[in-house]
């Protein structure tokens, strides 16, 4: 029976994430299944857009494209993943080290997690079509799909994975689990990353993940992982419910909590919520009086994900690294306090010194210019620096602890990194070589490097 209506068809999508239940019986051929996919994805390149099987499997950007663009996607994605598990090559033992259950488990997190999503998606904009549904629900929706993402796409990997290991290698239950739900996240902060239907992304970014954290052989309790799981999700949902974080920012908060919470510790993650913290709040402060400058942040203060990693990217690499090298572990921790106390000091330099009333200067003249001014500093403004890194340097002292040396380092560290990013603002920023988020990556990074430089020479 033809499907008429649009979750129908989402469904018989769905219903493709099935294919990979033959992934073990293709483990000694490899090179077969990428052929396979690869002359699928061809196929469908040809079928022709008033035929009863696109039809039956188109979606609604398939048929605005007049193509089977969702199925050629992901068909081309799963053969190029497959080419590159044959590429990469086996171990001693003959197993692949990327391994087929993590493509496998890929594959599910697009077809059943992003799937039904979408189905959920479908529905609600039903209901606001005969005018049951409210405007104000639209991002309600939009956190619930991500929830329905999370569950259905980390129970489908999880079920698939080991389904494909037991046949292929053994995967501890722990590590199956833990990748499950990292890649399931993955997946989900793409697909709210995306506008529109993306395959290509969401498969190959969940695989990527997943194959990272493999090869590190993370193993994690699953009750602990289910516990900092649930812990930064609702994090990470009362920001986007205080209107501080969108759907994506909401998403990679969960991620960082999740990585940053597993290969460390939690104290490690409460630095880091502490600058978002401090940051939402210096955001608002005298909002009005910025939006009269034209200087205050946009979208109302919102936070999106480029602003999360941006911010965030260098301590998560150090966190991972601790998990990693846990014999550097205090060098680590100390540039990873200087990452986020640059993050912090940089924020509150930013949001409180362009309230400042009189005329800042810029880093690298020292002549007077206009508030809001890549580049732009003022006494305010480092006093507000100063602060951040300060508040981020005895938060350490408190959870972690540290001793008063290297609260004195990662302020040092903090507050060097934050006038680095004003130096990179006036110079490649203005000159258009970095955004305002490269910019805030590269001083996170050099805050980083400051403080573990600090921790060599001193202490």
């Amino acid at each position: 029976m033809m499907p008429t209506k649009e979750y129908e068809k989402q469904i018989n999508y769905i219903l493709l994430g099935l294919l990979v239940l033959f992934f073990p019986f293709f483990n000694t051929n490899i090179f077969l299944l990428a052929l396979l996919f690869f002359i699928a994805a061809i196929i469908l390149s040809f079928v022709p857009a008033d035929s009863q099987f696109f039809r039956f499997f188109a979606r609604e950007s398939d048929r605005k494209a007049g193509k089977l663009v969702s199925m050629i996607q992901l068909f081309l994605t799963t053969g190029f993943l497959l080419a590159i598990s044959l590429v990469i090559g086996v171990d001693i033992a003959g197993v692949y080290k990327f391994p087929l259950f993590i493509i496998g488990s890929a594959f599910v997190i697009t077809t059943f997690g992003d799937g039904i999503a979408d189905i959920i998606h479908i529905i609600e904009k039903e209901k606001k079509k005969t005018g049951d549904d409210k405007q104000s629900n639209l991002k309600f929706y939009s956190a619930k799909s991500s929830i329905i993402f999370l569950i259905s796409g980390s129970i489908f990997a999880l079920f698939i994975g080991g389904w494909i290991s037991g046949f292929t290698l053994y995967v501890p239950v722990g590590m199956l689990i833990f990748l499950s739900v990292i890649g399931t996240l993955t997946g989900a902060l793409l697909e709210s990353m995306t506008k529109d239907e993306d395959n290509i992304v969401i498969p190959f970014g969940s695989a990527m993940v997943m194959w990272l954290f493999y090869m590190f052989g993370y193993n994690v309790d699953a009750f602990y992982l289910m516990k900092v799981l649930v812990f930064s999700f609702v994090l990470g949902y009362l920001s986007y419910r205080a209107h501080v974080a969108d759907v994506s920012a909401m998403l990679s908060a969960t991620l960082l909590g999740v990585v940053i919470i597993i290969s460390s510790d939690v104290n490690w993650f409460f630095m880091l919520l502490a600058f978002f913290l401090l940051g939402s709040v210096f955001t608002r402060y005298k909002y009005n009086f910025k939006l009269a400058r034209g200087i205050a942040e946009g979208k109302g203060g919102v936070r999106g994900y480029k602003n999360v990693f941006s911010n965030s990217l260098a301590g998560l690499t150090l966190a991972i690294a601790y998990g990693i090298f846990p014999w550097h572990g205090q060098v680590l921790l100390a540039a990873y306090m200087g990452s986020v106390a640059t993050a912090c000091g940089d924020t509150l330099a930013s949001e409180i010194g362009e309230t400042y009333k009189g005329e800042p200067r810029m880093i690298t003249t020292f002549k007077k210019t206009k508030p809001g001014t890549d580049g732009a500093v003022s006494i305010l403004g480092e006093g507000a620096a100063f602060f951040g890194a300060l508040v981020i340097a005895l938060l350490a002292f408190i959870l972690v602890p540290i001793d008063l040396s290297l609260v004195l380092i990662v302020t040092a560290g903090g507050f060097i990194g934050t006038n680095i990013d004003s130096l990179l603002g006036a110079t490649l920023q203005q000159k258009g070589y970095l955004t305002n988020n490269g910019v805030n990556l590269a001083a996170t990074i050099s805050g980083a490097i400051v403080s573990g430089l600090l921790y060599y020479v001193f202490l």
